[in-house]
């Protein structure tokens, strides 16, 4: 699963990586609140990257996928994760698929590994890069308690580098798929599912790191400090 993860960059930074693959618009609300962040949680607001109106956009949206068809916004605390096996099948997930796909950059992403003395967080990043984009989802959910716009990233299985530390890990596509993957007006499903697969395991590095990152209220710079493990 990936239910952590950071993005500890300048927003010109980001802007940059995906410019010159499409044009970028962001809304002022963006400039205003952006600041580097080391440990992103579910419910909390995140990047993505979506085409709308016919260009790339950069936006705010809750980390918890909440579906348009969805009584009450709680149902988002569960969808973190949409597995790539079923993604396109899934009811919570599958009209998403089809119309609302989205990219989620990331400088790195947190997985937790089970170990006798409980589970240690690992820090997991693509080497010989500073940004990545995962492969997600979104929605728009309005109700009495307003408007939502939420994301879900997409999960497969595990390279040989992470398979260590989880089963599971999000899917990262190369910069010469964003566009094909962001198009709303693709529908080529079988293209698009044959991008959901495990990044290659050389071109990624992990180290551990403090269980601080367990808690959502820690977002600093130290969280992505390597730890030296005894033994």
């Amino acid at each position: 699963m990936c239910g952590r993860f950071a993005v500890a960059t300048p927003l010109n930074t980001l802007i940059g990586h995906f410019e010159p693959h499409f044009p970028v618009r962001f809304d002022s609300e963006l400039e205003l609140r952006w600041r580097p962040r080391y440990n992103i949680a579910p419910t909390q607001d995140a990047p993505a990257v979506r085409f709308l109106d016919g260009s790339g956009h950069l936006g705010l949206l809750r980390f918890g996928l909440v579906p348009h068809w969805a009584e009450e916004p709680k149902t988002g605390y569960s969808l973190i994760n949409a597995r790539a096996e079923t993604v396109a099948s899934k009811p919570a997930f599958r009209t998403a698929f089809r119309r609302r796909r989205c990219l989620i950059p990331a400088t790195g992403f947190y997985e937790w590994q089970a170990t006798k003395q409980g589970k240690q967080p690992w820090y997991v990043r693509v080497r010989d890069s500073e940004l990545f984009a995962m492969a997600g989802l979104w929605e728009h959910w309005e109700g009495d308690t307003g408007v939502i716009e939420s994301f879900a990233i997409i999960v497969t299985e595990a390279n040989e580098r992470v398979r260590p530390i989880h089963d599971r890990m999000p899917v990262i596509l190369a910069p010469k798929d964003y566009r094909f993957w962001l198009d709303p007006d693709n529908y080529d499903s079988d293209g698009l599912q044959r991008l959901l697969r495990p990044w290659p395991a050389e071109k990624m590095v992990a180290w551990p790191v403090s269980r601080r990152v367990n808690r959502p209220e820690n977002d600093s710079p130290d969280l992505l400090r390597p730890l030296h493990l005894n033994g």
